[in-house]
């Protein structure tokens, strides 16, 4: 989520649905990741509202995207996890939701575009682009550090 308030009202939410949906846990597998699940499922939900709204947003940011090349250098730079964190906070939307499924979730783009009702190579593209973004924004905040 964008912001820790709308996260909170997210996770408020899924604490309800899980509640609500206890009966139906049939101690196979762990609860953890039951429960887990529920969450992940009413982030997507939230998103999946707003991306209706988002559609025209992120078809604007791609067309501008693709117009720019990427020349960036191959360098290891050390970011600590409160500064990498703000940057994925700063994230489009789109970009951000795909970067957090993949990455932290660990779900394959298979399994992003069936639940973002999206082709497979758009979950690949917005995973690229939301890496490249970072890449700049960390070798832009680098190079102001060195300065």
């Amino acid at each position: 989520m964008k912001s820790k308030t709308e996260a909170d009202d997210v996770f408020q939410d899924a604490f309800i649905t899980l509640f609500q949906k206890i009966d139906q846990y049939q101690f196979k597998g762990s609860f953890e990741g039951w429960a887990k699940r529920i969450f992940v499922n009413e982030a997507l939900e939230v998103l999946r509202k707003k991306q209706r709204q988002l559609h025209v947003a992120i078809n604007t940011e791609i067309q501008v995207e693709d117009t720019h090349e990427n020349n960036n250098e191959n360098r290891s730079v050390t970011v600590s996890q409160n500064e990498l964190l703000e940057h994925i906070q700063q994230l489009p939307d789109n970009y951000r939701m795909i970067f957090n499924l993949f990455v932290f979730e660990g779900y394959s783009h298979k399994e992003i575009s069936e639940k973002l009702n999206m082709a497979e190579g758009t979950s690949k593209s917005l995973l690229s682009r939301a890496k490249n973004l970072l890449r700049s924004k960390i070798n832009e905040e680098t190079s102001k550090k060195v300065s």
